[in-house]
This record gives C-alpha cells, structure tokens and sequence, in this order.
C-alpha cells in the first residue's frame, strides 16, 4: 500500500464508519469529534486540530462537503475541492478519520459518532454548537479551543485577492 494510499484509508463515507467506530469503541478508545470547510489549511487549523486530537484517542473530523460549504460560505467557495480537502486533513498523523457530508450542520454525522468529546472553536458558545444537547444528553462532554491568533481562511482569502 502507498502512502497515499494509507492516507486515502482514513477518509470514510458515513456508511464505511460505522465499523471503524466499534471497533474504536470495543478497544475503550475516547471519540473527539469536530468538523468544518477547513479550506485553505493553514496553521490556524492545525493548531486547533492537533488540540482536539488531544483530547482523546480518536479523532474524527466532518468535512463540508463542496456543495454543504458553498451554501454556508457562499459562492467563490471552497476555494479548495472536497476531495483534496479530505486528503490534506487525512495526512495529519493526529486525524484518524475524515467523513464528508452533504447536510448544512453536522448533526445527523454527530447522531452516528457519538463522540465521547464533540469540539468546535471558541468563537462559539456551547449553546451555539450543533449536537452539543444529544452529546450532553448521553454523557459526553463539549469543549471548545481557543483560535490560533492572526490565521484565518478569510484572512488568506482577502490577501490573495488583494494582490492580484
């Protein structure tokens, strides 16, 4: 198997996860789940994902996918595809898992994790964040991480058309 090929293993559909997840959770491995667009990585991401990783043993990540992040960023975007966006997070050694969905929130994804720890930014308050109540109701916990300071896609974004 190639590396890329190894890599390429990491991204499931929501149908493929389900065996990897009872697996995880026969071995008693903690579940983080987060998600977002993340178009454009940039060390912002990695800061905030390599601080989710943290948090457990497993970390899965729910990509937007094309069509979800260009309904919720509007047009222009993603700048970068789904499947490159899946490869690019998928080759982080803290990321065990990348699902793509199609949905505008997360939540139907989150219903199928049932993550031990759901993340999302601190620029979110628990209330705002998408799952919180079902993962709250069944025990698990929500935290949220503070943003590496300076790095943003949006940031990126407005430098890269401002100097063309």
């Amino acid at each position: 198997m190639s590396r890329l090929d190894n890599i390429k293993s990491k991204i499931y559909t929501t149908g493929q996860i389900k065996s990897a997840l009872n697996v995880w959770r026969l071995l008693g491995k903690k579940l983080v789940f987060t998600n977002g667009c993340f178009d454009l990585l940039h060390l912002g991401h990695i800061d905030y994902l390599s601080k989710a990783a943290d948090m457990g043993d497993k970390l899965v990540i729910g990509l937007n996918s094309d069509e979800s992040a260009s309904a919720l960023k509007g047009p222009g975007r993603p700048i970068i595809d789904q499947l490159s966006r899946s490869v690019m997070l998928a080759s982080f050694s803290f990321v065990d898992a990348v699902v793509i969905f199609d949905e505008p929130t997360p939540l139907h994804l989150i219903e199928l994790v049932r993550p031990d720890i759901l993340v999302k930014g601190a620029d979110y308050s628990i209330e705002q964040i998408v799952g919180a109540d079902l993962v709250l109701q069944y025990g698990g916990e929500v935290k949220t991480i503070e943003y590496l300071s300076g790095y943003s896609t949006t940031l990126i974004e407005k430098k890269i058309r401002s100097n063309s």
